[in-house]
């Protein structure tokens, strides 16, 4: 795939440039499509999901780079490690460092980057939390609906599991995905916790 320059959000007013790559990667619930620089991982873009994989959320597809193999930087290498682990073998993902993000919401100091790196942070493989939850985790208990903003803004869906926030109610809530994604997503993780428990 084509790589592309874009602004270098480490940097000021945008002076230095960083090169974007891109990968597809395939996944049990589609193609990924993956991308970032030498610095960090900018996006992971979800496919729409209108039918719910076969299998239930069994993870015996293998996750396998499809497009982009050749131009890989080493977040994108760790990315795409990272979700094999994910999709594949969830008991590796612990000893897997999590890529170097580079997406301008994720360097900017606000609410929402709060609420993202709370999320990663603290919201573990098989575990699910409420938007309300959420927002107390993040330090403000009045912020469920900013919370919601957050999850809907996320550019790194999975890695940063958005998939696991719901509503107090116990219904699952939306997702960039698709909520049958979200679904997949959530069964997926509590089918390999409950397996890892064993």
């Amino acid at each position: 795939m084509a790589s592309r320059l874009v602004p270098n959000v480490s940097s000021k007013e945008g002076e230095s440039q960083c090169e974007e790559k891109h990968a597809v990667l395939l996944s049990p619930v589609g193609k990924l499509e993956i991308s970032g620089c030498e610095t960090g991982l900018h996006e992971i873009k979800l496919p729409k999901m209108s039918v719910l994989p076969s299998g239930r959320a069994e993870s015996s597809a293998a996750c396998e780079v499809c497009e982009g193999a050749e131009e890989m930087t080493e977040p994108l290498k760790q990315c795409t490690a990272w979700l094999r682990a994910y999709f594949c073998e969830p008991a590796r993902m612990a000893s897997l460092p999590v890529p170097a993000f580079h997406h301008p919401l994720l360097r900017r100091d606000s609410f929402t980057r709060q609420v993202l790196w709370t999320l990663l942070r603290d919201v573990k493989f098989g575990e699910a939390v409420s938007y309300k939850q959420l927002a107390v985790l993040a330090g403000n208990s009045r912020a469920a609906r900013a919370v919601g903003g957050a999850m809907r803004s996320n550019p790194i869906p999975i890695i940063i599991p958005c998939h696991r926030v719901i509503c107090s109610s116990g219904q699952s809530g939306n997702y960039g995905g698709g909520n049958l994604m979200k679904e997949w997503l959530l069964s997926h993780e509590k089918l390999q916790k409950e397996k890892l428990a064993y």
